[in-house]
């Protein structure tokens, strides 16, 4: 954040292996994988930097020279590789070994694989209007189950009127699914040891407070976990542009 509370860091997943989208990853990492003309990255970067975000981190570990190459002719937003080729982190552990290069003040962590057709604000920017650090620990953005393409489960959280977040009851279901982008603050990590571990430890230890909080996304969320949500994904995104013309 600056001086005047603004956040304008971010952290950006880019290390995973890719699995389900096979055989396209086996020979190029996800975030590489193109949308739309675009690499799956630089529409989260795109986005980040839309929002007046200054600096992300990017962390690499799978095919991580491809995705080094790729950043090398981005100009904004200013980027800092994390390099986590000698260890698979998991997400939280990722974040947890770049800290160092964040920072000690609130960021966004994105998912290098989670897009959505805008509606009429930037997400980013309503995320990041929505922060309220004297309550809030993590603010996730949540995409509407009946308004995302390509997802078929049962959905993570549910919202309440205040904007505070509870999960899934184990055998039922909920509205709402993490879109893959968040705030966090960073002391919620003090105390983790182990090195690898999930963002979800982060999530819960920050509802078990009463401090994570969710805003909804406007627009559709889109799901490309494999190549056929991939495929449905460019129908979708060339059918809402033939509309818009």
């Amino acid at each position: 954040m600056t001086r005047e509370g603004k956040i304008n860091t971010a952290m950006v997943l880019a290390a995973g292996f890719g699995t389900r989208m096979r055989p396209i990853t086996d020979t190029i990492p996800k975030p590489l994988v193109r949308l739309d003309g675009r690499a799956l990255i630089d529409h989260a970067l795109d986005r980040l930097a839309d929002a007046g975000i200054a600096r992300a981190v990017v962390n690499v570990h799978y095919l991580a020279n491809q995705i080094e190459a790729h950043l090398h002719a981005r100009r904004t937003p200013e980027i800092t590789v994390s390099d986590e080729r000698d260890a698979v982190l998991e997400t939280g552990g990722g974040v947890a070994k770049a800290l160092p290069l964040l920072g000690p003040q609130p960021f966004i962590v994105h998912n290098s694989d989670s897009v959505w057709s805008e509606g009429e604000r930037s997400n980013i920017a309503a995320l990041t209007a929505a922060w309220e650090p004297h309550r809030m620990d993590v603010l996730l953005l949540l995409a509407h189950r009946d308004r995302s393409l390509g997802y078929k489960e049962r959905g993570d959280y549910t919202l309440g009127d205040d904007g505070r977040l509870a999960r899934r009851p184990r055998d039922g279901e909920a509205a709402h699914v993490y879109a893959g982008v968040s705030i966090l603050n960073p002391p919620l990590f003090d105390g983790i040891a182990d090195r690898a571990f999930s963002l979800n430890r982060i999530f819960d230890k920050a509802m078990a407070e009463g401090r994570l909080f969710g805003v909804e996304l406007d627009g559709t969320w889109m799901h490309v976990g494999t190549p056929e949500a991939l495929a449905d994904a460019e129908r979708f995104l060339n059918d809402r542009r033939r509309r818009t013309a």
